[in-house]
């Protein structure tokens, strides 16, 4: 749906996040993480380097770099975050000009679905991610919008509606 976003539009940007995850074959580093080590990623931290940081499934660390989302808004261009909850609650609290948008699947089954489609994780991190995902779900009335993702175009057009909104009344959509 992001994807679909930004084909869409050539002021919109997606911030890369840090991982301390292997490379998987394919992946580029820059493009689709940067692939930190634990000791780079820790330093990076204590540095106070990162807008936001979390452990994720069986103890990858992801965050978003400061540098990242500055980068993207010295282009003028507005920066999307793809974050778990966790992450948008710190962003907003770095960041209060953040607008949040849960993104939402149209079932747990189907989320369930789409995970084992996917065949990137083990049947364990699987199983996690889907109990991280039923306590998210909980917190989806927390965000400035929520937006099923049910048909890929349908709900990037629904974002769009949602990112020309927030640029219309704000200038520029930050986060």
């Amino acid at each position: 749906m992001i994807r679909a976003l930004l084909d869409r539009r050539d002021d919109v940007e997606i911030a890369v996040s840090a991982t301390t995850r292997p490379q998987r074959p394919g992946e580029a580093q820059g493009r689709e993480y940067y692939f930190l080590s634990e000791q780079e990623f820790d330093r990076r931290v204590q540095q106070g380097e990162f807008l936001e940081h979390v452990v994720y499934v069986s103890g990858q660390r992801y965050g978003t770099l400061n540098s990242e989302v500055d980068r993207i808004i010295r282009a003028g261009h507005s920066c999307i975050l793809e974050l778990e909850t966790q992450g948008a609650r710190a962003v907003e609290d770095m960041r209060p000009d953040t607008v949040s948008v849960f993104i939402a699947a149209p079932s747990f089954a189907e989320l369930e679905r789409r995970l084992r489609d996917r065949a990137t994780e083990s049947a364990g991190e699987i199983g996690e991610r889907l109990e991280l995902a039923r306590r998210q779900m909980d917190e989806a009335d927390a965000f400035d919008y929520v937006v099923l993702n049910d048909d890929v175009e349908r709900a990037a057009a629904e974002l769009e509606r949602l990112v020309d909104a927030e640029i219309g009344a704000a200038g520029t959509l930050r986060s």
